[in-house]
């Protein structure tokens, strides 16, 4: 077992899931100032020989397949560190154009049973324009990618502004975008995923990247939850408006596959699922699209990698590159070497 699982983990656990959050982030983000301290943490998170594994995607060169995934450096804090634990991309936010607190607290939650969390957090963040101020501050080359949203005040006949503003404020700092409609603790977001609005939404966005001398990988982030049908229309959208791929998927509103009670999943409340409890349900998504689609765009493939045997399954079902974030939570960094070290024996 890992220091990581026997004795960093036990005590994080011991307390509130978003207060040790915050906590790990400020001192990640302390950390990254001390001279020498990636280093260390390189040392005490090294990965195999990787060379076999690196690959390009969407025109971007990836040392290896497995990054971080939104949503645990929502202000882009702590991605250099991040990177030194052997991620090979950071994806950072979802950021918003205006800083913005979220839900009422609590609003994260663990399922240590299931190796699961609900969330409802809300897209709280500091803004966008605080983000490049952390961006700025780059010390290492991980590859960074830029998740961007609408603030939750903003109607959804206006969020293509909000989307833009953040896009055209990040481009010169992250390597691509992702294009986040899919969380399910905005209200109304996810109806940007409907065919219409979410077409005008990537076009919009494609035109401001043609604008650019140089254009960066546009992707969109999808719920697990939609059915065949609004896959196809995903699949459509992609090929109309050209973006560079898929990320899927995001958290999941259904409750499936849980162990604790009807009655104390309900006192929770809304949110996002995601863990173990969501793995099959992304894989069958990824599987979905890269078949029907025959292949035609990049997947990311995120949700419930709990161990290197799910991102295999995530790699074999169609996906380019994977993500983590509670596999990353309920086993920490080792599982990126796990990772690595299973694939590089798999290309032997």
């Amino acid at each position: 077992m890992s220091v990581y699982k026997s004795i960093i983990r036990p005590i994080l656990f011991l307390f509130d899931p978003e207060r040790i959050h915050n906590f790990t982030i400020n001192y990640l983000a302390f950390a990254n100032k001390i001279p020498f301290a990636r280093s260390i943490v390189r040392c005490a998170y090294s990965l195999p020989d990787c060379s076999s594994l690196e690959k390009e995607v969407f025109g971007i060169k990836f040392p290896h397949p497995v990054g971080l995934a939104a949503g645990l450096d929502k202000n882009a804090r702590a991605y250099d560190i991040f990177g030194a634990m052997g991620f090979s991309f950071v994806e950072v936010g979802t950021v918003t154009p205006k800083a913005q607190p979220g839900n009422d607290l609590p609003r994260l939650f663990r399922l240590r049973n299931d190796k699961a969390l609900i969330n409802r957090m809300g897209f709280n963040n500091h803004g966008v324009e605080y983000m490049i101020k952390q961006l700025r501050k780059r010390k290492t080359k991980v590859i960074i990618g830029g998740n961007i949203g609408k603030n939750k005040i903003t109607p959804n006949e206006d969020a293509v502004s909000d989307y833009v503003i953040c896009f055209n404020a990040l481009f010169d700092y992250v390597d691509y975008f992702v294009v986040n409609v899919s969380s399910p603790n905005t209200p109304n977001l996810r109806e940007l995923q409907d065919k219409e609005p979410l077409t005008k939404l990537l076009q919009t966005l494609m035109q401001e990247n043609a604008k650019r001398d140089t254009q960066k990988p546009i992707l969109l982030k999808i719920a697990p939850d939609l059915t065949h049908e609004q896959l196809d229309d995903i699949i459509e959208i992609v090929g109309t408006t050209k973006i560079a791929g898929v990320v899927a998927t995001n958290t999941t509103i259904t409750r499936n596959n849980l162990s604790y009670s009807p009655e104390f999943i309900e006192n929770i409340g809304a949110g996002g699922l995601s863990g173990a409890p969501e793995t099959a349900m992304s894989t069958e998504v990824i599987h979905y699209l890269h078949t029907k689609s025959q292949g035609a765009f990049p997947i990311i493939g995120v949700g419930g990698i709990m161990t290197p045997d799910d991102a295999v399954e995530k790699l074999d079902a169609g996906a380019s590159l994977v993500q983590l974030y509670s596999g990353f939570i309920y086993e920490g960094p080792p599982l990126i070497a796990a990772i690595c070290k299973r694939l590089v024996k798999g290309k032997k």
